[in-house]
């Protein structure tokens, strides 16, 4: 029994040892609730940081396809929206709205958080050291292998439906 207990008791340590440091973050979901990057590990993930107002946001579209043409071949999409380049919408209420009535925006959305500097949430700052940049602008795209560890970063002016971002995708989705 006392092994048993011994054994439980390192469950989680275990559990989060499994996860790739890369993706050993949670962020506050946008609607409620949370995401854990661990729940990815093994996907192929994208990684964007979003605004409502920016020139950008039309790649919102590509996104939502991206992730509905590759989300059952093990890619998850996730967008972090972002006011550090001053183009985000003050609510996270109003963030939801805006992506799901004009873009159809069903996959997850992090609440606001800060993307670059001192103040980057945890997960901005290891892609940042991972890939060697960090976001330029809104719609910067960090596309992280199924390997939970290589990481390419894209600068905004990459759509989402460019044959590069397309090719980069497809070489980080999981191996049959």
């Amino acid at each position: 029994m006392r092994k048993l207990l011994s054994s439980l008791y390192l469950l989680p340590a275990l559990a989060s040892a499994a996860c790739p440091a890369l993706l050993n973050h949670r962020v506050p979901g946008l609607t409620g609730g949370s995401i854990d990057m661990c729940a990815y590990q093994g996907k192929a993930v994208v990684v964007v940081n979003t605004a409502s107002q920016c020139g950008f946001t039309p790649q919102f579209k590509g996104l939502q396809t991206l992730w509905q043409d590759y989300r059952d071949k093990g890619l998850v999409v996730i967008g972090f929206p972002s006011d550090d380049f001053f183009q985000e919408l003050e609510q996270d209420k109003q963030v939801a709205s805006f992506c799901q009535v004009n873009y159809g925006v069903n996959f997850p959305l992090a609440s606001r958080v800060h993307v670059r500097g001192d103040a980057a949430h945890p997960l901005y700052q290891a892609l940042a050291k991972a890939s060697g940049d960090t976001p330029k602008w809104n719609f910067y795209k960090y596309v992280i292998a199924a390997d939970g560890k290589t990481v390419t970063a894209f600068s905004p002016l990459t759509k989402p439906d460019s044959p590069t971002f397309i090719q980069a995708v497809e070489a980080a989705l999981p191996k049959p």
